[in-house]
């Protein structure tokens, strides 16, 4: 085919992007009817293509470079920032993808592509041609704020002990961007229990530093489940949080 090396060098691109390699609209529609009807490119959702392996007839793009270009604003977060880094122990059948323009979640190749609205622009970053993902730092952050809502508490647990290291003048500056005292609760009660992330005494001291007064509840439902006060932390919370990894199970329903 005429334009695939072309094609090939996008990856992933719209009609739009077509129009301009073209030139013009006719030659554009032209190039992705032949190119769709060929099997040189497949149709992730509207007016979204990937381009094809010759060899194989798979889509070149993973799943993470898909999730990346969906609009200008997206980027892969969350329990599939984790999958990239190869810190889980599963990958899960949906990518989950921050973004400031709102896009209607979609299936493709048995993968779900889950809209999260977001409006921070902090700790993104491009390691590779077509992929934008958040750093491990606000990848830890992400994870820990939203765990009642994505992989439950286990899995988080779980990633965490793969991490190695973190950098903690990160952790702090993405902090404060939350604006958010029960995060900063969140983050110090869980943190402390993982010495391989290798965080400082004065870490966790400037997070006890912003917790404020009120006391909370580490997740809606634990009332029930007889938690331990930790004052320092001004938090209810599982006694043995690292039970769970030996245990197998999940505080979250």
């Amino acid at each position: 085919m005429k334009y695939y090396s072309e094609l090939l060098k996008l990856g992933l691109f719209t009609k739009e992007d077509i129009n301009q390699l073209a030139g013009n609209q006719d030659t554009a529609k032209s190039i992705l009817r032949r190119a769709l009807h060929n099997g040189y490119i497949e149709r992730i959702r509207h007016n979204y293509y990937a381009v094809k392996s010759l060899e194989t007839g798979q889509a070149i793009p993973n799943r993470f470079a898909i999730g990346s270009k969906i609009n200008s604003s997206a980027y892969i977060s969350h329990h599939t920032a984790f999958e990239y880094y190869g810190m889980t122990n599963q990958v899960f059948s949906t990518v989950y993808i921050s973004s400031a323009m709102k896009f209607k979640d979609f299936f493709h190749d048995g993968v779900k592509y889950k809209y999260l609205s977001s409006k921070q622009n902090f700790g993104i970053i491009k390691p590779a041609s077509h992929i934008k993902v958040t750093d491990m730092e606000r990848t830890i952050l992400d994870n820990i704020k939203d765990f009642t809502k994505i992989g439950g508490l286990e899995e988080l647990l779980r990633c965490l002990s793969m991490v190695t290291v973190a950098d903690e003048e990160k952790l702090l500056s993405y902090l404060a961007e939350y604006k958010n005292q029960f995060l900063y609760q969140k983050v110090g009660y869980i943190l402390s229990h993982f010495e391989n992330i290798k965080l400082s005494q004065a870490f966790f001291s400037l997070c006890k530093q912003m917790i404020g007064k009120s006391k909370r509840y580490f997740y809606d439902g634990i009332q029930s489940e007889s938690p331990k006060y930790y004052s320092e932390w001004q938090l209810f919370a599982p006694g043995d949080l690292l039970k769970l990894l030996d245990e197998g199970g999940d505080a979250i329903v």
